[in-house]
Formats: C-alpha cells, structure tokens, sequence
C-alpha cells in the first residue's frame, strides 16, 4: 500500500502511516530499529532495494532523506516536504517513507525525521553516497547509535580513510570495512591450522579500493609486521599471502567467487568467497549496534603508516611468532551468519568463519 502526501508535515507522515498499518490489518507496530538513508535520486532506488532486502532480517522502519536541489533563488527559500508512505508488501518486512525535502527545510532534515523515529528503538544512519567525513558531528547522524558511510563511494577513497580515523567516534563504521569480512574470516581459520611465525605480508587488489587497504592495515595491526600493498586488475580483492616460519599460506581469488586457499604441507582447497552485494552488507551491518573496536584499531593504524612500514622493512625482517587459537578467535561480539562462507575440508573444526574475523588475532611474544 503507497500513500501518497504532497506539501505536507510530520505529523501527517505518522498519521498516514497508522492509517497504512491499519488499511491492511496490522495496527501493531512491530519493527526491531529505525534505519535512515541520506541519498540523492541517482542512488536512492538501490539503496532502497537493498534496505528493503536486508528487512527481511531486520524488520525496521526505513527513512529516506532524499535533499531536492532549488533551481531558483526563490525556491531555495520557499521549504516544501514530500512522502510516500509504503506499508505492507510494497515496504518488504517493515514500513518505508520517502521524504523529498525542498528549500531551506533541507537543511533541517533532523526536525523532520526525529518524530518519525521508533519509540524506544536503535536508530542507524547510512549514507550510501557523499557521506560527511564527520558522521557523528552531522545533524542526523547524532541521532545514531550507529552511523554506517561507504568509503569505496567517494572519489578519493584512499584519502578520505585518513580522515575517517580523524574524525573516528564509537558507533561508526563503513561497508568497506564490511566487505572484507569473509577475508577476516578465512585468514583466521587458516593461520589457526598452523602455529607459526609470520615473517611478512603481501594483499593484492585494485587500485584505489579501500577494502584492500583496511585489509593491510589490520593485518599490520594484528601481527606487527611489514605488509605490502601490491595492485592487480581485480576485481576487488584478489591475494592474500603470508610468508611464515612453516611456508607460505597463500589466499587467492581471482574471478571474485571461487578462491584457492593454499597452506604448504597440505593440498590446495576451494573455498566459496563471493562478492557480496549492498543488502548482505546492510543486513550484516544492522547485526551489531555495539561499537566495532577491531575496526577502529585497523583505521587508526593508517595508510601512511602502512606505506612507511612496508618501505623501511629490512629484507630479512625479525619473525613474530603468532598463533591464532580457534576458542579465542571464536570469542567476540555478535557476528552474522546469513551468506558467510566456511572453510571446507580441514576447517570443518573451526568456529563460524564471521566470529573468528570479529576478534583480533592473537599475538603471542616469541619464546628466548
């Protein structure tokens, strides 16, 4: 059911949607989170798909701030609010508004969306596109428990992931962050088969993918060794590889589905680790509201930091010993499930592959 309120109010936005609720015999409100999107037109349709994709998980009611641009002087003054109230199967498993806001009202959108708020219910703030680089200081995004952006959007990637450890406060995150997971995942399993010294690391991937990057920085993180940053035509990730005390552990995905992990003493496996789309990622985002340290600690490490490292490694760089114990890996906060790849074969044993990604690798100090 779509309803549609030109000119209108917030308050005539919840009376449509009790009216919606009640239209088709669900007066009952019984949506989990609030999920504000701010979009432009160009991408609030697949920001929309993929919101009402990922309801299916997180029953919610979803917001989307859509800022109409004024042609005129006149109109820049003149504020005007427009929804479209979508209750039922035409807002997936929760209720869905769309509002398009005119003039000076677009710089006030935190007025209109804050009595469209559940009552008593986390509110998450996405912005696919032109995310502000200080999400929480944003007008909406201060009305968040959890603020999510996409750096992999933007024109400068790599740059801007300098300023979001600038300007990181507990609560954000961002999607290329949560792109990498089922990497996260798979490296973690691997290195708990083997317990072994990691000399140094090398990611492959695309140039200017921050993914690649975040990838780097925690592996530098976690074991305190030189990573090297290596480009490739993709797509996306391509390469992971670890030079160890005991050979090399090798992950390499070339097609973007179909990856070959490699561990020296055993045989090659495949090990499914596809490209995920925008709804998997939302919905994995909307698990979680607690603040993801594992992801701030890889940000704050940073890429200048990562570049210095890996330039000033001597040829033959001192070994940390590390090991990756599965119990203690397996340990973290709540992690999810829906569309995570396993390790097959002689991984069968370890813990669910997206919980061994949420907790840092253990390091442990080599033995004198």
């Amino acid at each position: 059911m779509k309803i549609d309120l030109t000119d209108t109010t917030a308050g005539k936005v919840n009376k449509a949607l009790v009216q919606g609720r009640r239209a088709i015999g669900t007066p009952a409100v019984g949506m989990v989170l609030t999920l504000v999107i701010v979009t432009d037109e160009e991408n609030a349709y697949d920001a929309l798909k993929a919101a009402g994709d990922a309801s299916h998980e997180h029953p919610s009611r979803t917001l989307v701030v859509i800022k109409r641009v004024s042609r005129s002087p006149r109109d820049r003054t003149a504020s005007r609010l427009d929804a479209e109230v979508r209750v039922g199967a035409d807002a997936g498993s929760g209720e869905t508004v769309i509002l398009r806001l005119y003039g000076e009202v677009a710089d006030h959108a935190d007025s209109v969306v804050l009595p469209l708020l559940l009552p008593d219910a986390p509110v998450v703030v996405w912005w696919p596109v032109n995310a502000p680089l200080d999400p929480a200081k944003d007008p909406l995004g201060a009305l968040a428990q959890r603020r999510v952006t996409d750096t992999y959007s933007s024109e400068q990637p790599v740059r801007e992931l300098s300023a979001r450890a600038d300007a990181y406060t507990p609560g954000d995150t961002d999607l290329s962050w949560t792109r990498i997971t089922p990497w996260r995942s798979m490296l973690a399993a691997a290195l708990d088969q083997v317990v072994c010294e990691v000399k140094a690391v090398e990611v492959e991937g695309e140039e200017f993918n921050p993914s690649c990057e975040l990838l780097a920085m925690w592996l530098a993180d976690r074991l305190d060794v030189p990573v090297k940053r290596s480009l490739s035509a993709g797509p996306g990730l391509t390469a992971v590889r670890l030079d160890t005390s005991e050979g090399a552990i090798a992950l390499d995905r070339a097609d973007g589905s179909l990856a070959t992990l490699s561990i020296d003493g055993q045989p090659d496996r495949a090990v499914a680790l596809k490209r995920r789309d925008t709804a998997e990622l939302i919905a994995e985002e909307l698990r979680r509201l607690d603040p993801d340290d594992t992801y701030a600690s890889a940000l704050r490490f940073g890429v200048e930091r990562l570049n210095a490292s890996a330039a000033a490694a001597p040829a033959t760089a001192e070994p940390v010993a590390v090991a990756v114990p599965a119990a203690a890996a397996a340990q973290g906060s709540e992690s999810p499930a829906k569309g995570e790849p396993a390790v097959e074969a002689a991984a069968a044993e370890a813990p669910a592959p997206e919980a061994a990604a949420k907790e840092p690798l253990k390091k442990r100090a080599k033995a004198t």
